[in-house]
């Protein structure tokens, strides 16, 4: 007799509370407490766990003992926490991964999407999943955050997607993703906003690290001021204990006649203000770690020519050359993740 493809976790799935103190201990239960989760559905396989926020790794037993299953895991807002899993029938595979838990779960601002808890969704035309368990985060996990804005953010509804959103996929379980990015946001508007770097920052600890990309939306701010920003963050980041790193804005995809990007794709806003040399010049003042993602991402848009890079972007289904598909974030997100590991400020820290 098959399965239930309806799973009640009293038995299935079990959260385990205990580990850490204060208010992200799951759900509030004392130490050691099992706290259920329920999972409905088939493909998909969505289940909640009654947590509060917090930072929780995960460990997930994938397989089925009578058929061949194949699964990816999305958390929250549509992060990328883990990808394709296959399993043959009655063999089985274990994978972990971390999840930062927050309200909202996406974007910050955006306060009427998501769900209370924590929500996993086993994507894949049929996921099967035997056991899984949730536990508080160790307070040894490095938080990597990310201040940004739509390019970075967890994007919370398709077909949109940020390179923040993708990148959780190719991290261990020790390293958990904070992504505090929001659309709309300048440097100046994320200094501002007391939803975005005054309730990100007290949550960064020594030895964590602080992703800051901006210009996107700087379309009008000055040298000066932009420098500024910059300057503020990568200052208050370092007396919180935690690592600064510049990360220039991702072009967009505007090509010229000649079929080259043009001065808006390079982010020279409408004051002249070319916004990634201003950023490497930041960097070189402040000696913070930089990624020239602008540069990077220019060899990758204009390696693939006008036709090929429109599946970076969402050119093919919204018309739009700035923000990303979730091919082309997680595109965007390796390039990210390649020259932090250049920079060795996450050892040990990505899945082979």
């Amino acid at each position: 007799m098959k399965r239930s493809r309806t799973l009640a976790v009293t038995l299935l799935v079990t959260a385990i509370a205990g580990g850490i103190s204060g208010p992200a201990s799951a759900g509030g239960a004392r130490r050691g407490a099992l706290i259920p989760g329920e999972c409905a559905g088939v493909a998909p396989v969505v289940c909640q766990f009654d947590v509060v926020p917090g930072n929780y790794d995960v460990s997930v037993l994938f397989g089925d003992d009578d058929e061949a299953a194949t699964a990816s895991v999305l958390a929250e807002a549509r992060r990328m926490v883990l990808g394709e899993v296959a399993t043959a029938a009655g063999r089985f595979a274990r994978r972990d991964f971390s999840v930062n838990v927050r309200d909202p779960e996406g974007q910050p601002t955006r306060v009427e999407y998501g769900t209370p808890g924590l929500t996993l969704t086993f994507t894949g035309p049929n996921p099967k999943i035997k056991n899984i368990s949730v536990r508080p985060a160790s307070p040894r996990n490095t938080l990597l955050f990310l201040a940004g804005d739509s390019t970075v953010c967890d994007q919370d509804w398709a077909p949109f997607a940020g390179w923040g959103q993708a990148i959780p996929q190719h991290l261990r379980r020790h390293v958990t993703v904070a992504n505090y990015a929001d659309s709309g946001e300048s440097s100046t508007s994320f200094l501002a906003n007391g939803k975005l770097w005054a309730t990100m920052l007290p949550l960064v600890r020594r030895g964590d690290v602080v992703l800051l990309q901006f210009g996107h939306n700087d379309k009008t701010t000055t040298a000066d001021t932009f420098r500024a920003n910059l300057t503020r963050m990568i200052t208050e980041v370092r007396a919180a204990g935690a690592r600064p790193v510049l990360v220039s804005p991702p072009v967009r995809r505007r090509f010229d006649s000649a079929g080259h990007l043009n001065a808006v794709a390079w982010h020279i806003n409408s004051l002249g203000v070319d916004l990634p040399a201003q950023t490497a010049a930041v960097a070189e003042e402040q000696a913070a770690p930089y990624i020239n993602l602008t540069a990077d991402s220019a060899a990758l848009v204009e390696g693939l020519g006008v036709e090929a890079s429109k599946q970076i972007y969402l050119y093919n289904e919204e018309g739009d050359n700035t923000h990303f598909s979730e091919y082309g974030a997680n595109q965007i997100g390796l390039l990210v993740l390649a020259r932090l590991k250049e920079l060795r400020l996450l050892p040990h820290a990505f899945r082979d």
